[in-house]
């Protein structure tokens, strides 16, 4: 993960005081282990070792056990500037032959049940388990903060929305009949860096048949003339926050047939972008462009959700998917990608990310959807 901290102290110590809000309605503290909900509210970049590393939340206050030896890496967060922002957090350090477990236990202060989010290893919840506490999910808590972004996370999606669009507008010079998907790919990565983000996160690169295939990644297929190509990439910004889009090229004139099918994706793809506004349901937003293509024959050829939210992390709330009647709000921040899959012939996917605004949603994508010929 890229490092998150390039937001004001007062950022982090809005977010740790509403999940503090939050955790107090649920009546459960919270403890945090590194991952996205930990870069989320502190701006600390790890990663979950042999040695525990944990945020506490309680209606008493904020604490952070960490081992001594990894003390450099709040440097580099929020947690020196807190104080100034309001927020006092105490860090309780310990070296090897101490007990951390001991540590969360005195900052939950008898407490008996804890909310942990969802990135806590086994390794370091079995030993708060043993010691008599008991534990459920902190998601309820946690993806309510994570799901209504603030300005200045939907400005650098905004930013990575627009450098992932650079790279798609330079497909056309990496993309070429006789080379491979991997040599394709290889130059993808480049012009993601090349075009602002850290690293690539991930590339498809799915020619022809492989196109059939949602989530297919590379091979060493070489691109047929003919070949429809599905081209979904994305990675993070030095904030840490993600890229996702998806166009797809055709390698010379399509058939008549896959024009029209990918004319009906269009569509779709239209369908559920417009439906977006406020108070309109997740599973409302999947419908409108599931029930298009299957008024035209192609439901069955669309084989996932319509959508997932995007932040610190590529997938994340809400999910755009049936079943989740989880009201939209503005704020929020997820893709819209209906996709076709014709097995063993080819595919086509088209991705935006939307934000939802006051009266309807705001793509950061904006890059032609119609079928790209090279």
């Amino acid at each position: 993960m890229s490092n998150p901290q390039s937001f004001p102290a007062s950022v982090y110590a809005t977010r740790l005081t509403r999940a503090q809000q939050l955790a107090t309605s649920a009546g459960t503290p919270l403890v945090i282990t590194p991952g996205p909900d930990l870069a989320y509210l502190t701006g600390i970049v790890s990663e979950s070792f042999e040695r525990l590393t944990a945020l506490v939340i309680t209606d008493a206050g904020f604490g952070l056990v960490v081992p001594r030896l990894e003390l450099a890496i709040l440097k580099d967060s929020s947690v020196p500037g807190l104080g100034e922002a309001g927020v006092e957090l105490s860090v309780l350090d310990w070296v090897d032959g101490d007990d951390p477990y001991a540590l969360v236990l005195g900052l939950l202060a008898g407490a008996t049940t804890v909310a942990v989010a969802d990135a806590v290893p086994a390794l370091h919840l079995v030993p708060l388990l043993d010691r008599g506490l008991s534990a459920r999910l902190a998601t309820d808590v946690l993806r309510r903060l994570r799901m209504i972004k603030d300005a200045a996370e939907l400005d650098e999606l905004r930013a990575a929305g627009a450098a992932i669009d650079r790279v798609h507008a330079r497909v056309g010079d990496f993309l070429k009949v006789g080379r491979t998907e991997r040599e394709v790919a290889d130059d993808i990565a480049a012009a993601i860096v090349e075009e602002g983000h850290t690293e690539a996160a991930f590339i498809i690169v799915g020619s022809g048949p492989h196109g059939a295939d949602p989530h297919h990644e590379v091979s060493d297929r070489v691109v047929e003339a003919g070949d429809v190509v599905v081209v979904d990439i994305g990675g993070p910004l030095a904030s840490g926050y993600n890229s996702d889009c998806t166009r797809t090229y055709a390698m010379g004139e399509p058939s008549e047939e896959i024009l029209e099918q990918y004319a009906l994706l269009e569509r779709a793809q239209r369908a559920s972008v417009d439906a977006v506004r406020p108070g309109v349901s997740a599973e409302a937003i999947d419908a409108a462009g599931r029930d298009l293509l299957a008024d035209a024959g192609l439901g069955e050829f669309f084989l996932h959700r319509t959508g997932h939210g995007i932040g610190l992390s590529v997938h994340e709330e809400p999910y755009i998917v049936a079943g989740n009647d989880i009201p939209v709000e503005p704020g929020m921040a997820f893709s819209i990608e209906p996709g076709i899959y014709f097995s063993g012939r080819w595919g086509a996917r088209i991705e935006d990310i939307v934000i939802v605004t006051e009266d309807g949603c705001e793509p950061v994508n904006t890059r032609p959807h119609s079928l790209t010929i090279l």
